[in-house]
């Protein structure tokens, strides 16, 4: 939990040095002005909600006696529901009404999240024997480990190439000033 909200007072930081001219960034001719560092921190923030949503899912389906594929699924929607949840706070701070805040959610989000899960979820399918670790099994944390970061890697780009066309976190942004 820790390092969720370190990484959420990071974002907070970051998009309060924008200042006033932060907008210039989000229009498409402003892709250059889109730093590694600020679609890293969208990623980031992304993570942390599939991250908790994921091992809780985990945690839900295995204490349930489930299978692989409906713990899967659980842990799946879960992500989705945790990294809105944590984009969705933050734009609900700034006084934004809860109808307007889960839209700018959603299309804050969604690919975010989607591409997030897919290659998480997929390196966790594709790993001989990862599906049948259990949550005991030092295996399956490590595998964890290794499917959350190469998410993050594939997934920082796809954050960088939305916010440089004023989509993904870059509409979060617009919330924060």
């Amino acid at each position: 939990m820790q390092h969720g909200h370190e990484t959420h007072a990071e974002h907070a930081h970051h998009e309060h040095g924008h200042g006033h001219g932060g907008h210039d960034g989000h229009a498409p001719g402003g892709m250059g002005k889109v730093s590694w560092r600020m679609a890293a921190q969208a990623t980031l923030h992304c993570l942390t909600g599939c991250a908790i949503g994921e091992i809780l899912g985990m945690v839900i389906g295995t204490a349930l006696g489930w299978g692989n594929m409906q713990t899967m699924i659980l842990a799946i929607i879960l992500a989705f529901f945790f990294g809105y949840a944590l984009t969705l706070r933050g734009i609900l701070k700034a006084g934004v009404d809860f109808r307007t805040a889960f839209r700018v959610a959603l299309a804050a989000d969604t690919l975010s999240i989607a591409v997030m899960e897919l290659i998480d979820n997929g390196v966790i399918a594709l790993w001989p024997g990862a599906m049948d670790a259990h949550l005991s099994d030092p295996m399956f944390w490590w595998i964890l480990a290794i499917a959350l970061a190469a998410a993050f890697v594939i997934t920082t780009p796809v954050n960088k190439w939305m916010i440089g066309r004023g989509k993904g976190h870059a509409v979060v942004h617009q919330y924060h000033h």
